[in-house]
């Protein structure tokens, strides 16, 4: 007797059938629900709890997504964000795979607070690079102390899943967001910067200003908005940033 498999379900926000900043091309792109980390410049507050959402399995989402396919042209494809997408791992790993059947481009985006080298996620993780094209990885800070204060919670794992990403040679956007009083100093920029260089597997690395589109969901939740006075960095601190991390010299993406 064939044993069925039943589908896993994941928990999702919302959908962008027209993304044009969440990787290469024009992309579908799918907002996961949850996310353990409690950023301070979060402008989707509203993606932290694991429950709620929209119902669907990979193959329904497939479907939603392939709709879209002729506006997507060589580069584009389909992104998974969030929230924070690999707490659902295992829904991914089955979108993804689906999306893999039929040529679609995919890329992940993630801040890596959910990985581990230990098992079960670990093995999950190195089977969801299986049938991943592209990481956007966001790097929220590089002090072990300022991450925790930003985020919530340590920086270890993250960094150490940039070194693994490395060793297998995934290719990968790095991306930063500059705050005032948070990240946007320089002794971390560089500090960032040379660790970023270390890596090899960096096709772009983007510094994203600080802004405060989201403080009116902060008001709706009755959530209390902590960066509040802090204001979006100034041309030229974003200038200088984008100096000190070199990313002027990150141009694979270009060619890819």
């Amino acid at each position: 007797m064939t044993e069925v498999k039943t589908p896993v379900i994941g928990n999702i926000h919302s959908t962008e059938s027209f993304g044009s900043v969440d990787g290469p091309g024009i992309r579908f792109v799918t907002f996961m629900q949850g996310c353990r980390l409690r950023c301070e410049f979060c402008h989707n507050p509203d993606t932290w709890n694991t429950f709620g959402g929209h119902e669907y399995t990979a193959q329904q989402l497939f479907d939603e997504a392939i709709k879209y396919r002729a506006f997507w042209g060589e580069k584009g494809g389909v992104t998974v964000s969030g929230g924070e997408p690999m707490l659902q791992i295992d829904f991914l790993i089955e979108y993804f795979k689906i999306c893999k059947e039929h040529g679609v481009n995919t890329t992940l985006d993630t801040c890596g607070g959910p990985f581990t080298k230990e098992d079960p996620f670990f093995s999950k993780f190195q089977e969801l690079m299986k049938y991943t094209d592209l990481v956007l990885f966001d790097i929220k800070h590089i002090d072990p102390v300022g991450h925790r204060k930003l985020t919530g919670v340590r920086n270890q794992n993250i960094l150490e899943m940039a070194e693994y990403l490395a060793s297998i040679d995934k290719a990968i956007w790095v991306r930063h967001v500059l705050v005032p009083t948070r990240t946007d100093y320089d002794e971390y920029l560089q500090r960032l910067g040379d660790f970023v260089a270390t890596l090899g597997n960096v096709h772009k690395f983007e510094v994203l200003p600080y802004h405060k589109m989201g403080v009116y969901k902060y008001e709706a939740l009755g959530y209390p908005y902590r960066l509040k006075g802090v204001e979006p960095p100034t041309a030229e601190r974003v200038e200088n940033a984008n100096r000190l991390l070199r990313t002027a010299d990150y141009t694979r993406y270009l060619t890819d």
